[in-house]
């Protein structure tokens, strides 16, 4: 798929209201590698362990996954828009909270409500950018895509530059360029259409029933606990400035960028879905294993180039979770989601416990092989996971106000 015309237009050609949601997308995705240049500084300012600090993460995405559960509930009660800038006004509030900051105990509540307000804000994301836009549902997912890799990649580059003079510049900085998007939104943005049924808080876990999106959900859980000990625990490892760590993420995530939009779907179309992931999966546990056990020059190398191999397999689960049962993809989404974040949150909580139990491979050693479990899953159960895995259905993008948190 060309990534600039998708066939029923560009998808340059956008309303303002879907920019507005884009550009507010992009700084939301900003905040989860944000604070990943500056770890070692927060540590040292606020006179915390790397344990303590990774728990930035942890509360984070702790209240992401238990959010999942929420966000539909509250949006096809509320609206898109509403939920939107609900959701802004929290990562404003506790993004600026973050930066005032005395203690290490502050730092992780306040990130707790950011992933809160984070939530509710790109679980709806997607559905108002592909209700709003133009060229249809193809564009617009390919925007917001774009949107969650660019996010990824200035992250840390913004929170490096930021960073450099004080760890708590980055946070006010997030709120600002928050509070720019909940302005652009409220100013742009018309109320989306309600679906007909609203969404209950068991919706989600009684979707993962069936059995391709629990597959998809569980080996999605193993890999993401890999992803999430690169993000948290390499700065660690690394023990670089802010400017030179800012740089190998912001590296970091341009691959993912690129990777997630342009090369995943052509490795796809080539090479079919299950075979790109489980092939992806095992590429990334060895890229673990080399980053964990070789030298600092080989670790750098290897957090760059985990960039592309993290980018195609959020694509392909993204698709795979969407597409492979009957549920509507809000409902669907949020119970996959509901068990994937789970993972975000253990991996920076156990992998700086698992350093201090042995020494600081181990933890790597782990990661490859939740990443390795990840494949089996996909093997394993690739019956239940063939009917759609092959090509992805559109079918609920119009229908559906509620969205995803996809990548």
């Amino acid at each position: 798929m060309d990534p600039i015309d998708t066939g029923s237009g560009s998808i340059l050609r956008q309303p303002k209201a879907v920019w507005a949601t884009a550009g507010a997308s992009v700084v939301a995705f900003m905040g989860i590698g944000l604070v990943d240049p500056i770890l070692p500084s927060i540590a040292e300012g606020l006179d915390a362990t790397a344990g303590q600090v990774s728990l930035l993460f942890t509360s984070y995405f702790l209240i992401t996954a238990l959010a999942m559960l929420v966000t539909g509930f509250v949006s096809s009660r509320i609206g898109g828009r509403r939920t939107l800038l609900l959701g802004l006004a929290l990562v404003v509030v506790f993004a600026g909270f973050s930066g005032t900051s005395g203690s290490v105990g502050e730092l992780v509540g306040f990130r707790a409500g950011w992933g809160l307000g984070n939530a509710l804000f790109v679980s709806t994301a997607l559905a108002v950018i592909v209700g709003a836009a133009a060229g249809g549902s193809a564009a617009a997912i390919l925007l917001y895509e774009s949107a969650l890799g660019l996010g990824m990649a200035c992250g840390p580059l913004l929170g490096a530059l930021l960073g450099d003079a004080s760890w708590r510049y980055p946070f006010f900085g997030t709120a600002a360029l928050m509070a720019v998007g909940f302005a652009c939104i409220a100013a742009f943005l018309k109320e989306q259409p309600r679906p007909a049924r609203k969404t209950s808080l068991l919706d989600p876990v009684k979707a993962l029933g069936h059995g391709g999106l629990a597959s998809t959900a569980v080996s999605a859980f193993f890999y993401n606990y890999t992803f999430f000990t690169v993000l948290a625990f390499t700065p660690f490892v690394l023990d670089m400035s802010p400017y030179r760590s800012g740089a190998v993420f912001f590296a970091w995530g341009v691959l993912l960028a690129v990777f997630s939009v342009i090369v995943a779907p052509r490795l796809q179309k080539r090479f079919g879905s299950l075979r790109v992931l489980g092939g992806s999966l095992v590429l990334l546990a060895v890229d673990v294993l080399v980053l964990g056990h070789g030298g600092h020059t080989a670790a750098v190398a290897c957090t760059v180039l985990s960039g592309a191999l993290i980018g195609v397999n959020n694509t392909v689960y993204t698709e795979l979770a969407l597409g492979v049962s009957d549920a509507p993809r809000p409902v669907a989404s949020a119970g996959y989601n509901f068990v994937r974040w789970f993972a975000a949150a253990a991996a920076p909580f156990f992998a700086p416990r698992i350093e201090e139990w042995s020494n600081v491979h181990m933890p790597f050693t782990v990661a490859a092989v939740t990443a390795v479990l990840g494949a089996l899953v996909v093997l394993i159960r690739r019956r239940s996971l063939t009917a759609e895995a092959e090509e992805f259905r559109p079918r609920h993008a119009t229908e559906d106000s509620v969205g995803v948190f996809a990548n």
